[in-house]
């Protein structure tokens, strides 16, 4: 594994030439890229560099045991030392390992989250309501800003469906264990006698693709146009601004009336579409070479329930690691960190075993 280390200082001197080019700061996204590496590889070397001290303290530490005539109170510290060393040599071994497990290309960029109402009615699209307002909760702590891309709101205060963009640094990184099932237990606002109902709503987490990574070819699109309408049928304007695409060879579709101008609903229409063509190829091809995904949290079938939230008990459960809460209060309230790192740490876990 050390190997990789071999000309590690040379790299990152190699790349502080390139962050002094003023080129290359004309050039921001490529610029951005250059500083990432080098701080990935700075990073790297100091771990590395701490790791092989460590291993010289040890072997210095384990020639004086082996030396008859040190004494004997020396030796005692030198194993203490010794135990206190090796702990730390784990640890670093770790750290190392963690850093050099392959990234998630799409781990930097930001993030559609699109949120849809399943089972349960009216109840089910009042929790995509109450799941927006704790992911924008969690995306404005980690500093994040927040586009809705589209809507389709109920005039009961809820959301058959929403999306929305989220711009910050490794969004795609923490969000991406999201997708799939959330299911709520709950009674409803409506019910009189007091029976806890269980709804479920869909949530689905698509990395922003580039117009480099996806050229949408426009013939094979179909653009249509309509009146834009606002809960219960009302005319929110009296010009076609609303925007459908459809795809043609794939069949995604996807509709935007939120603007007033058709222009803009159509400039986001297309940012979605192109996120959601991008995922769909992608997860094909993650299907193709993919022999077991059972322990993967981070790309997992969308259909699979993979979160509970007990509102009567206070309590959530993630189900693909176990963990259950009892701060749901906390959790709706966007304190989304208590299930998400874990979640990380499960994950990096498991690629730590397939690695070793």
């Amino acid at each position: 594994m050390f190997e990789k280390f071999a000309d590690l200082e040379e790299k990152i001197s190699h790349l502080e030439g390139r962050l002094s080019d003023p080129e290359l700061v004309t050039n921001q996204k490529e610029y951005q890229k250059v500083v990432r590496e080098h701080a990935h590889l700075t990073k790297l070397n100091g771990i590395y560099s701490e790791y092989r001290h460590v291993q010289q303290e040890l072997e210095n530490n384990k020639i004086l045991l082996q030396d008859d005539e040190e004494d004997p109170e020396i030796k005692e510290l030198a194993r203490l030392e010794i135990e206190e060393l090796e702990e730390k040599e784990r640890k670093l071994d770790q750290e190392i390992k963690l850093i050099l497990l392959p990234k998630d290309p799409n781990d930097e960029k930001n993030t559609f989250l699109e949120i849809r109402a399943g089972t349960g009615g009216d109840e089910a699209a009042l929790f995509v309501g109450d799941l927006f307002r704790m992911y924008c909760r969690f995306a404005e702590s980690m500093g994040w800003k927040v586009e809705i891309m589209s809507s389709n709101p109920l005039g009961i205060g809820g959301f058959k469906e929403i999306i929305a963009l989220i711009k910050g640094e490794q969004v795609y990184s923490k969000l991406k264990y999201e997708s799939g099932v959330h299911r709520v237990q709950r009674v409803p606002e409506t019910e009189t006698q007091g029976r806890i109902h269980t709804s479920a709503v869909t949530v689905a987490i698509l990395p922003e693709a580039d117009e480099v990574e996806l050229n949408l070819d426009m013939s094979e699109l179909k653009i249509d146009v309509f009146r834009a309408s606002g809960p219960g049928g009302q005319s929110v304007n009296t010009t076609d601004s609303a925007v459908r695409i459809t795809h043609l060879p794939t069949g995604v579709v996807v509709s935007c009336q939120d603007e007033k101008s058709q222009h803009k609903n159509k400039a986001k229409a297309l940012t979605v579409l192109r996120a959601r063509i991008l995922d769909q190829l992608e997860r094909e091809h993650h299907d193709k070479i993919s022999q077991d995904r059972k322990s993967q949290v981070g790309s997992g079938d969308r259909s699979e329930r993979i979160r509970t939230y007990n509102f009567p008990q206070g309590r959530i459960t993630d189900h693909r690691i176990n963990l259950t809460l009892y701060k749901l209060e906390a959790v709706i309230g966007g304190k989304l960190e208590e299930i998400i790192y874990p979640l990380i740490a499960h994950d990096q876990a498991e690629k730590l075993k397939a690695i070793q």
